[in-house]
């Protein structure tokens, strides 16, 4: 019995001395990896603090000071508009420079549809810009320019170029007005490839009627010609063979309204004599 009771002491000592054992391992293996999460902290530290004063030291450095703005797209006075509006100067650094926050500035001027922006390091801001180009002229409460992509962009001055197809009869509700002007695109696309009397260049009025029709008004004829916004481009061939015909006979100058709206042909109205 006392042999037994013996093993039975040496055989606790034993497991209490694994256990104990067992618990420095833990906490040893614990403390090792602290110490590399610790490590590791340190470096990614060390490693930031050294490029965000890498990039403090760039961004004061004269080595990297904007020095030249070369614009594509634009030139003469809203190129120098665009450079006054940014706040644009050779004391700026090109680094520093918030490319976005320009874009977002010169996109604001009037003139400029849209802009791309790139540093060419050291020294060199690249902007490339696309103007505005006007195709008609929109009158609601007043005259506003419209691109050829159908967007208001621009109300016209006194000093501002008026020589452009007048579009009237828009809604003055936005989405329904943003569709009319897609639509009314189409036909000055149409007009864009005609030439002489025909081309978008004699029209004076493009105006907008209900359900998708409009109608035509050209400097060399009285009448008023209208159409679906959309059947321009297959029926005019008739509408010159209808002109040309009232022409000869003599009857041009008495024409109120020429209607294309008809598969067979086109409806003549005239004034009385």
């Amino acid at each position: 019995m006392k042999k037994r009771a013996i093993l039975t002491r040496r055989s606790l000592k034993r497991k209490r001395g694994r256990a104990v054992f067992s618990v420095f391992g833990v906490i040893q293996r614990i403390g090792s990896g602290f110490l590399k999460v610790f490590l590791f902290v340190a470096v990614i530290a060390a490693v930031s603090l050294s490029f965000l004063s890498l990039y403090h030291y760039l961004l004061a450095s004269p080595y990297m000071k904007l020095e030249q703005v070369d614009m594509i797209g634009v030139d003469g006075k809203i190129r120098n508009e665009l450079i006054d509006m940014c706040g644009l100067s050779s004391e700026q650094s090109l680094l520093g420079l918030r490319l976005n926050k320009l874009k977002k500035r010169m996109e604001e001027h009037s003139w400029i549809r849209s802009v791309k922006l790139e540093r060419r390091f050291p020294h060199t801001l690249i902007v490339e810009a696309e103007k505005q180009i006007p195709a008609a002229l929109a009158l609601t409460d007043r005259f506003y320019y419209v691109n050829r992509w159908g967007e208001i962009f621009k109300t016209v001055s006194e000093s501002d170029d008026n020589d452009f197809p007048i579009i009237t009869g828009l809604s003055k509700n936005r989405s329904r007005a943003k569709e009319q002007l897609s639509k009314t695109m189409h036909v000055i696309t149409v007009l864009e490839s005609e030439h002489d009397l025909w081309s978008l260049d004699k029209v004076s009025e493009i105006h907008l009627r209900k359900d998708g029709e409009i109608s035509l008004y050209f400097n060399h004829l009285r009448a008023e010609i209208t159409f679906m916004w959309n059947e321009l481009g297959d029926k005019i061939d008739g509408l010159k063979r209808v002109a040309e015909h009232l022409n000869q006979s003599g009857k041009i100058d008495t024409v109120t309204h020429i209607n294309l709206n008809y598969e067979d042909g086109a409806v003549v109205s005239f004034r009385n004599s």
